[in-house]
């Protein structure tokens, strides 16, 4: 079941990244072009959410059950970089990541003009996408150009 979950949690990943740079671009791509707020920036901006949000849930039951997770957590671990990462850092900063993107979602939908529409997921899809790229354990990654 572990093992099910690690390729899960690695394979939708590039699902949900490919979403949320998508939604980040269009919306950064309309703002910059001065374009209104469109429903198909609506609908991948909810989709980009819905991925990060499913891909959250998929990682913390593998936190739980990965033995690089919570059963992981010590005092002696935290000298260790790589236990570290896994066990405190990439979680930490995907729920965070997480909270940054529902922020810009939220705010999105808000009735103010559309220009600010944008700026709100430009900001809240911005800041997660830079603070998600930080804390993958890339090494670990799987690469399907290999």
């Amino acid at each position: 079941m572990y093992i099910g979950f690690q390729h899960l949690h690695s394979s939708l990943a590039y699902l949900a990244l490919a979403l949320l740079i998508g939604a980040f671009v269009f919306a950064l791509v309309d703002r910059i072009q001065k374009k209104p707020y469109s429903t198909s920036l609506k609908k991948l901006s909810l989709w980009a959410l819905i991925g990060s949000h499913f891909q959250l849930v998929i990682g913390l039951i593998l936190y739980f059950i990965s033995p690089l997770g919570f059963s992981n957590f010590s005092g002696e671990n935290m000298s260790n970089a790589v236990a570290r990462l896994y066990m405190l850092e990439h979680p930490f900063m995907m729920i965070i990541a997480i909270i940054a993107i529902t922020i810009g979602y939220s705010k999105s939908k808000k009735d103010v003009p559309d220009a600010r529409k944008q700026m709100m997921l430009i900001l809240g899809y911005g800041i997660g996408l830079i603070l998600m790229l930080s804390r993958i354990p890339w090494d670990a990654w799987p690469s399907f150009l290999n």
